[in-house]
């Protein structure tokens, strides 16, 4: 027993009065909310940040949380040491740099403490990932902040312009913080009591902290640690607040009974006296003091609460919600190296989610219905995203699950580019702002449908237009709104004369014309100068695209997080821009080939026919490109793979061609397996039997596809 508890108190915090030296930054500084605890182990002659051994590229926890430094073991810790000892920091320029950005393509290594100095952002969730100032996550600022501005922390002065060192929260958009003040608040507040300030959010505001980097603790906040905090909830007012008192003992004197027996205010409890002081009989308990009289009697409709719960209650209530938020985040350090860069991967990486021992089951009555049989299924109070899909078309007797998932996927996609929550052009539509959209809360289903359609295999969106995709992602950071974004409107039309007005006249004339909406936009105003007009539009693209689309871009940012999409977005927008934005990238002879992959028999004798054959195959592609064939290069993918878009997560397993001869040629014709992508093709003696049967077998599945 002696040696356990000589073995558990090996790991120790470090006394501030030795000040040793963390072995993997190099650094003595003891800052708790900054690096982590700072611990020694003794035996090994070791001492480590907890930030740094958490940020660390090259170690994971593999121990127990009681093992070693919270489960990060001695001997891994030993060898990330020896690890980082060959890379140098991209900041001090010394050795020692043990944590790199998560982007594959990256060469940032720092120290964490050198990091926090260059701008990383350390994410303290999830995998624990760390991004270069380069790649580091962004926040949005859709409307133009209130002025005067001060942090919602320190009440000090703030400028209002979003940075690594200015941060605001994400539901209210009026609380505003500095990066150091928000961090001191998140460790003394912890994660049951940090919110915002300002409108008391709690998940979305803590959501955002980690996602741009601040570090909450998994624990009670600081002041429920102290010993006897609330000591002064088991005390009662003593104390005789009587014009006059009558106790020779003095007012804050009470007996147990009796008339010095000290009553409270029944309203308040917060006024006291003594029963004779105030000619109370013995049997009288209910009292009020005149403060709580007056204002009785002012307001005859003041009434009591009829429950009120104990500090006791409040105080289990808390704990148990913090022991279940705990047991959420019981699987605190896992991590990996790197964090995918390109579309497809991302997209993999969240549909591992996927559950494929559980479906959830789509009834669709035909491709018209495709919308209203998604939005049934989500509406369901059991509904999870993390189920596979098993979709059924009434019609299809068939009820092959890849190829009618497939179908039901790009329907869908199609379906809501025509919902009434868009507006604009097809492939550039923007939000629209519609009531009975917002009654029913479609914004945040259709971007709920949008991020399953990309996990679960979906085709790309592909008709965003940059406008929403710089409202939703703040990409391209540099963008602003253009009058191609409101499309072909009578709005449009009124703005563009303005845009587009000549002279002082024709200006004065084209804002009379659009008065109505410039009112309504807050914009209008006295034009003295011509070149003013430019200002004046852009100020009403910004109300019509951005400022009066808060609540629908809210709403449809929360769908878009379903399955974890829109935070994986943030972080690689540009990958992500060609996925939601269009025009999708056209199929090609060359990008059909490049899909999918021969498999060649190891005879050389059959070779030569196969590659005959694959010689056949390239000619009818490229005859198809060119609008030769009675097929399209779009039915041929459908063939094969029941889609005529490549999915933004890729076709998983890879597109292959194998090959197969038949006696009798004219009886040979294509084959495909969708749910493998596998297209089989026949060894056939001349190209034109091979257009031929190739031709007849994709243009008789296309119309049975239309049936």
């Amino acid at each position: 027993m002696k040696a356990m508890k000589e073995e558990t108190a090996e790991i120790k915090q470090t006394n501030d009065d030795k000040d040793p030296i963390c072995s993997l930054c190099k650094r003595c500084d003891n800052i708790p909310e900054k690096y982590g605890e700072k611990f020694t182990l003794q035996q090994h002659n070791l001492t480590v940040h907890y930030f740094c051994l958490l940020m660390s590229s090259g170690i994971c926890q593999r121990g127990e949380e009681d093992e070693d430094v919270h489960g990060f073991l001695v001997d891994d810790i030993k060898k990330e040491i020896r690890r980082s000892s060959r890379l140098r920091c991209t900041h001090c320029r010394k050795v020692g740099a043990s944590v790199g950005c998560s982007i594959k393509s990256c060469r940032q290594m720092v120290h964490m403490p050198c990091g926090l100095e260059q701008g990383f952002i350390f994410q303290f969730t999830g995998l624990f990932p760390s991004f270069c100032k380069k790649h580091a996550p962004i926040q949005s600022c859709a409307s133009s902040p209130s002025l005067p501005l001060s942090c919602s922390v320190c009440l000090e002065s703030i400028e209002p312009v979003l940075s690594y060192n200015v941060l605001k929260c994400p539901a209210c958009h009026g609380s505003w913080f500095h990066r150091d003040c928000v961090q001191h608040y998140a460790h003394s507040a912890a994660m049951f009591f940090l919110k915002c300030t300002l409108c008391n959010n709690k998940d979305q505001f803590q959501q955002e902290m980690l996602r741009m980097g601040i570090y909450i603790p998994e624990r009670d906040a600081s002041w429920e640690l102290e010993e006897n905090a609330y000591g002064e909830l088991l005390q009662v007012y003593q104390h005789c607040d009587a014009v006059k008192c009558r106790s020779h003992k003095g007012r804050e004197h009470s007996s147990q009974s009796g008339l010095f027996e000290i009553v409270r205010c029944k309203l308040c409890g917060s006024r006291g006296t003594h029963r004779k002081c105030s000619n109370l009989r013995l049997y009288e308990t209910d009292w009020i003091c005149s403060d709580c009289k007056a204002a009785v009697e002012e307001n005859k409709s003041v009434q009591l609460l009829n429950h009120v719960e104990s500090p006791l209650a409040i105080r289990q209530e808390r704990k148990r919600l913090f022991r279940s938020i705990s047991d959420l985040h019981s699987s605190l350090i896992n991590k990996r190296q790197c964090v995918p860069a390109t579309s497809p991967e991302v997209l993999m990486d969240l549909a591992c989610q996927i559950s494929p021992q559980q479906s959830t089951e789509v009834l669709v009555g035909d491709d018209d219905g495709v919308m209203e049989a998604a939005l049934q299924v989500l509406r369901q109070s059991d509904f999870n995203p993390c189920c596979t899909l098993s979709v059924k078309f009434s019609k299809d007797k068939l009820n092959n699950n890849i190829r009618n998932q497939r179908r039901f996927l790009r329907r869908l996609v199609s379906k809501l580019q025509m919902s009434e929550i868009f507006e604009g052009p097809d492939g550039a539509k923007n939000l629209a702002l519609n009531s009975k959209a917002l009654r029913d809360d479609l914004y945040f289903e259709v971007g709920s449908l949008l991020a399953l359609s990309l996990i679960h295999g979906g085709p790309p969106v592909g008709f965003f237009s940059p406008a929403l995709y710089h409202s939703l992602f703040n990409f391209p950071t540099n963008y602003r709104p253009t009058l191609q974004d409101l499309g072909d409107t009578a709005f449009a039309h009124k703005i563009r004369q303005i845009a587009e007005a000549k002279s002082m006249k024709e200006l004065r004339n084209a804002m009379q014309s659009a008065s109505q909406y410039l009112e309504a936009a807050g914009c209008w105003r006295k034009i003295s100068k011509l070149s003013e007009k430019d200002m004046l539009v852009e100020d009403v693209l910004n109300f019509y695209l951005i400022i009066r689309l808060q609540l629908p871009l809210q709403r449809f940012r929360e769908g878009l997080r379903t399955l974890g999409l829109f935070e994986q977005v943030q972080m690689c927008t540009e990958a992500f821009f060609s996925v939601f934005c269009g025009p999708l990238e056209r199929l090609t002879a060359e990008s059909i080939m490049e899909l999918f992959t021969p498999r060649f028999s190891e005879e050389k004798e059959q070779q030569a026919e196969e590659n005959k054959t694959i010689n056949y195959w390239k000619q009818y592609l490229h005859e198809c490109d060119e609008g030769r064939c009675a097929a399209s290069l779009e039915d041929i993918l459908t063939f094969a793979t029941a889609t005529d878009l490549v999915p933004s997560i890729g076709l998983k397993p890879t597109p292959s061609i194998s090959f197969f001869s038949s006696p009798d040629p004219s009886c040979a014709f294509p084959q495909s397996n969708c749910d493998a992508n596998h297209l089989i093709l026949p060894i056939l003696p001349s190209y034109e039997l091979f257009k031929k049967h190739l031709d007849y077998t994709v243009c008789q599945y296309s119309v049975m596809q239309d049936i």
